[in-house]
Order: C-alpha cells, then structure tokens, then sequence
C-alpha cells in the first residue's frame, strides 16, 4: 500500500510541476494545485497510514504510543486545504483581471509567435 500511495503522490507531483512549466495561466494554477495535494498527501502520509486506530489517546490505563495514529499530521493538513482554497481563489481573480488588462491568458503576457 505504501508503494502505492508514493507513486500517486510522485505522479501527481510530477504532474503538477508539468503544469506549472506551461505557457498558459489556468494551467499553471492547475499545476500549482496539483503540487499543494501533493504535499498534503506526503505530510498524511507522514503520520503513519493506519485504519481503524483511535487518534488521540485514552484516559483509561496506559496506551502504547505505537497503536496511535499521529493527528498532528491530520491538523496540518486540513489546515493546508484552507490556505490552498483561498489562494487559488486569489489566483483565479488574478487571472480573471490579467485576462481582462492583456486580453490573453498567455504568462508572460504575449501570444508564440509559431
């Protein structure tokens, strides 16, 4: 399972720097998202992938720390989908206002000449 989840997370990180490398604005900000899951996956991912286990501990008798799953991970990430939601919101009013100023979507603000 590991394995798995490591390479959805390099395929999609992979992806997202893909994006962010192109010509076109939308595109870089799909690329910009695709990094931020990334990460938001690598950093779940560093809490230890475990189902079925209580995150925080008990106040009856001693618990061992290994059957615990980490919730500080958990917090971090929900954190991040709300940071990560309100800038892409900012970047799409910003792209919206560069579509309306340069009359095209392109990043450096020219059209190829191809």
């Amino acid at each position: 399972m590991e394995l798995i989840y490591a390479a959805a997370i390099g395929v999609m990180a992979g992806s997202g720097v893909w994006l962010i490398l192109r010509p076109r604005t939308f595109q870089v900000i799909m690329g910009l998202t695709l990094v931020s899951y990334a990460v938001n996956l690598f950093i779940f991912g560093m809490g230890r992938l475990m189902v079925g286990r209580p995150p925080v501990l008990e106040t009856t008798g001693a618990v061992d720390p290994s059957t615990l799953a980490d919730p500080l991970p958990q917090a971090l990430v929900l954190t991040a989908i709300v940071i990560g939601f309100a800038t892409t919101a900012l970047f799409l009013v910003v792209l919206l206002a560069s579509r309306g100023l340069t009359g095209t979507d392109h990043v450096d603000g020219r059209e190829s000449e191809s």
